[in-house]
């Protein structure tokens, strides 16, 4: 799971971006290992039907939908003929749609859909990025399909994959994302995808700005995961269970 790819990106995205040199050399880490990327879409298809999957599988995937992603990224996966999965914020990205908010620089949908063409799987992230497990049901239900909606006004194709904001989900989030059309969805959780967390509660790891490579390799061949990110899952323990209790406080359901 990326973010912004940037040489100098807003503080509000350091910590969760990575530098251009670093992402070129984490996918040529890729490549030496035999990884092959496949989008979010093809293996939820690929799993639901008991397709075939290519050698070592692996989702490279981006949320929110940041300009270096086009400016940066998508030069180094075409270089290695490597699809991705892009995960945008509908209302962040400019133009007649926005409603601000954004944390930095954002694509246009003139480059979305550069990068739909090249062969990146567009994904949604929500409308305006807020925390889906705390809005109620009629505030989740337009964030998830204003989303869908505006990604295939502009594509031409409404998206079948989603992203969870910061990864937080519920029952009741799932639900809702199904309902609003979307085939899948990516949480966090720092774990290596499985098929039996079902096809809308899958897992991803975090790339960071201080990942170095030899930790992403260790990432890609999934060890030492529980050491890495042990302080991220008792942190998100916590929120969880903090989030439980306002969410039952404002009379959602779990």
């Amino acid at each position: 799971m990326y973010h912004a790819v940037a040489h100098d990106p807003a503080p509000a995205t350091l910590g969760l971006s990575v530098t251009p040199d670093a992402f070129a050399a984490q996918m040529a880490e890729v490549a030496r290992r035999g990884f092959t990327p496949v989008t979010t879409a093809a293996l939820a298809a690929a799993w639901r039907t008991g397709a075939g999957l290519p050698p070592r599988p692996v989702l490279v995937t981006f949320d929110d939908g940041y300009e270096g992603v086009h400016r940066y990224a998508l030069p180094v996966l075409a270089r290695h003929s490597f699809t991705s999965t892009v995960f945008v914020t509908s209302g962040w990205l400019p133009g007649r749609h926005a409603t601000g908010g954004a944390l930095d620089t954002m694509l246009s949908w003139g480059q979305v859909r550069e990068l739909a063409v090249a062969g990146t799987e567009i994904g949604g992230h929500s409308h305006s990025h807020p925390q889906l497990d705390q809005l109620d049901a009629r505030r989740l239900r337009f964030e998830a399909l204003r989303c869908r909606e505006l990604v295939g006004e502009e594509l031409g194709t409404a998206p079948d994959s989603f992203a969870y904001p910061y990864g937080y989900s519920s029952r009741r989030v799932r639900a809702a994302v199904r309902e609003a059309g979307f085939g899948q969805a990516l949480a966090v959780g720092n774990a290596l995808a499985r098929r039996r967390q079902g096809p809308y509660a899958l897992e991803r790891v975090t790339v960071r700005r201080s990942t170095t490579v030899e930790q992403f390799g260790r990432l890609l061949e999934g060890t030492s995961l529980a050491r890495d990110f042990a302080v991220d899952r008792a942190l998100t323990k916590g929120y969880a269970l903090a989030r439980r209790a306002r969410g039952a406080v404002r009379g959602h359901w779990i």
